[in-house]
C-alpha cells in the first residue's frame, strides 16, 4: 500500500482507477484525477497548500511535488496545479506552480512557485523555471533559467498525447500484476 497520509484535517484524494506505487507519499490537500500516476519514491506534499493532479497525468519517480503556504512573502501562497495528460520524468521538482494540460516535463526539471506553463510545451531535461515565469504555449523550453528554443513540431505535440496514453497503459500493467 502507498503511503497516504492526512494532514491537518485533510485526506488525500485518489480516483479508483488512478495508481499510486507502494513506495509513493501523498499527504494532505491531495487530488489525484482518474487514469494518474505517482511512481516509486515520489513525494507529493499537499501540507500548507493544495495539490491538483489531472486526469492521465504520470509523476515519475523520484519527483517532489510541494507547495508554499500564504504569507505576508507570498500573498494567498502557491499552490500546484498540474493539467491533464501530462508527463512529469523522474527527478522533476514542482514548487507552488501551474503546469497545463499536455506537457512534458524532462527528467530533473525544477520549476519553481509561481511559475505558469502554459498548455503544450516540452520542457528540456535539466531545466530551471524561476519563480513568476510563464512559459508560452506550443514551445520547447531549455536550460537554467529556461528560454525558449522554438515552436513545437507536429510531431513533437504527436508525441505529447502519446506520451500521457503509454503511462496509462503502463500504470495499468503495474495494476494488474498487484492483483
Amino acid at each position: 500500500m502507498p503511503d497516504i497520509r492526512p494532514f491537518d484535517g485533510k485526506t488525500p484524494r485518489i480516483a479508483r482507477d488512478a495508481w499510486v506505487d507502494e513506495q509513493a507519499v501523498i499527504i494532505g490537500d491531495v487530488e489525484i484525477g482518474a487514469g494518474a500516476s505517482i511512481w516509486p519514491r515520489t513525494v507529493v506534499g499537499g501540507d500548507i497548500h493544495f495539490i491538483r493532479i489531472g486526469a492521465r497525468t504520470n509523476i515519475q519517480d523520484g519527483s517532489v511535488l510541494h507547495v508554499t503556504h500564504d504569507s505576508q512573502f507570498n500573498p494567498g501562497g502557491h499552490p500546484l496545479v498540474v493539467g491533464e495528460d501530462v508527463t512529469v520524468g523522474h527527478n522533476v521538482t514542482l514548487h507552488g506552480c501551474e503546469i497545463g494540460h499536455h506537457c512534458l516535463i524532462g527528467m530533473g526539471a525544477v520549476v519553481m512557485d509561481g511559475a505558469v506553463i502554459e498548455p503544450r510545451v516540452i520542457l528540456a531535461a535539466g531545466s530551471l523555471v524561476p519563480g513568476g515565469k510563464r512559459l508560452d504555449q506550443g514551445s520547447l523550453w531549455r536550460g537554467s533559467p529556461a528560454r525558449r528554443v522554438r515552436e513545437l513540431t507536429k510531431q513533437e505535440l504527436a508525441f505529447l498525447d502519446y506520451s500521457a496514453k503509454n503511462y496509462v497503459r503502463l500504470a495499468q500493467r503495474y495494476r494488474s500484476s498487484e492483483d
